[in-house]
């Protein structure tokens, strides 16, 4: 066995104890070897022996994706160069790269939680998993990478970039996993049914992941290549995927607690919420050697539970996410979020699950415009039959969102496919 299966079962007694004594091992480590925490602890009066258990866990201050800016490029690592045995880094799209690091034990640990997944799912020894995650310093690739290796499966390292190649691939390597977002999962299959290939593929699992995605999606995808979706979590600044995943029951991710701790905050107050409240997720590392952190916001807004699963394991669950703080749409008032707009939509059959929302600002009055894929009969039909499926999905949308929204339903194929992370939000009025 490549893992305990033991610490997925554990009562919330031995958790708590295993996190709280991992949690005082690591404050004391971080406290005498990074400047910038032992600087923040200071100015709040903190000493690590201040910090006894879980109990403790709320004096520690808060951090975010900006002091990892601000300390660019290694100023929070805890360990010398010297054990610094691999770096990752975000695309720094946004500002400056988020840059991580890992000793040999960090990746070690990064592997079993990946295995734990991938085991979760029913991947094992026989199975040709196809990561078309993308590679490099995007941790996605080579987190599935190693994971599905230290499991005992073949690995075929596609990273994404050519979708015909990656289907002829997945034919002849007769894949029977794959690894890779939603929405290019979604593409793959569009692709497949334009080839006349969807029954020549021998695909049974997809492990999703690296962008928010719903119920119906899942759905939509199973029914699509006859196979079972799973959701896969993480973040490059915690450790990168596998920080948590869902099991056959779908009903929340499973946490790794014994690696990270979760809370649930108010984004707003940064008070934490009941068990069951939506908030802005936040991880405290407690094995982490090169990058440990505090109480990481990670902006991304789900709930948590702590009761038992069906499935048998007693580890947190946090929901399927709905969104980014950081994402969230104010339109009139009223906050609106990607992921709503896609759960309605998968409830019409006539639509595509791909769309684009185009925020303008009009007289001073902000408008919110939907861009949906239909299918191509609507267009050779009567006009009448597409302005009865507009009005159809604009009543929906309107329902969902507490917003009336300007919906236009375009050909198959107008809305521009991604690869990686699918970009779903057009705000103009940034651009004033």
């Amino acid at each position: 066995m490549i893992w305990n299966e033991t610490k997925e079962c554990m009562s919330r007694d031995e958790i708590h104890n295993m996190q709280g004594a991992r949690l005082r091992k690591t404050v004391s480590r971080v406290y005498h070897n990074v400047e910038f925490y032992r600087k923040k602890m200071q100015a709040l009066g903190l000493e690590p022996g201040d910090i006894k258990g879980l109990e403790d866990l709320n004096k520690l201050p808060f951090t975010t994706k900006q002091d990892l800016r601000d300390n660019y490029p290694f100023g929070l690592f805890a360990v010398p160069q010297s054990q610094v045995v691999r770096v990752h880094a975000s695309s720094g799209t946004t500002g400056k790269a988020t840059v991580v690091g890992y000793t040999r034990r960090d990746i070690e640990i990064w592997q079993e939680c990946v295995t734990r997944v991938l085991a979760m799912t029913g991947i094992g020894v026989h199975d040709n998993i196809q990561v078309a995650y993308g590679y490099g310093l995007f941790t996605g690739g080579l987190g599935l990478h190693y994971g599905a290796e230290n499991l005992g499966a073949t690995v075929i390292p596609m990273s994404t970039g050519n979708t015909k190649r990656l289907i002829t691939m997945m034919e002849d390597f007769k894949a029977t996993a794959i690894a890779c977002t939603p929405s290019y999962l979604l593409h793959i299959a569009e692709t497949l049914e334009e080839e006349g290939k969807l029954d020549k593929v021998n695909l049974k699992v997809a492990i999703c992941g690296a962008e928010p995605w719903t119920e119906n999606m899942r759905k939509e995808i199973e029914g699509k290549l006859n196979l079972r979706a799973y959701d896969i979590y993480g973040l490059s600044e915690i450790l990168g995927p596998g920080v948590a995943a869902d099991c056959d029951a779908h009903k929340g991710l499973h946490v790794y607690e014994d690696h990270f701790i979760p809370e649930i905050i108010n984004p707003d107050t940064l008070e934490p919420c009941k068990d069951g409240e939506v908030g802005e997720l936040v991880f405290t590392t407690i094995t982490k050697e090169a990058l440990p952190l505090f109480r990481y916001r990670t902006k991304d807004l789900t709930s948590i539970t702590y009761d038992p699963c069906e499935c048998g394991r007693t580890l947190a669950r946090i929901s399927r996410f709905k969104g980014r703080s950081d994402d969230m749409l104010i339109i009139r008032g009223v906050n609106v979020f990607p992921s709503q707009v896609e759960a309605a939509l998968l409830e019409i059959g006539e639509t595509s699950p791909h769309y684009i929302l185009i925020v303008d600002r009009i007289n001073n009055l902000d408008v919110l415009e939907i861009q949906v894929e239909v299918e191509e009969r609507f267009f050779s039909d009567e006009i009448k039959s597409l302005e009865r499926l507009t009005k159809k999905i604009s009543n929906l949308l309107q329902a969902a969102l507490g917003l009336a929204v300007k919906v236009k339903l375009v050909e198959p194929k107008t809305i521009a496919r991604s690869q990686g992370k699918a970009s779903r939000v057009i705000d103009r009025r940034k651009l004033i």
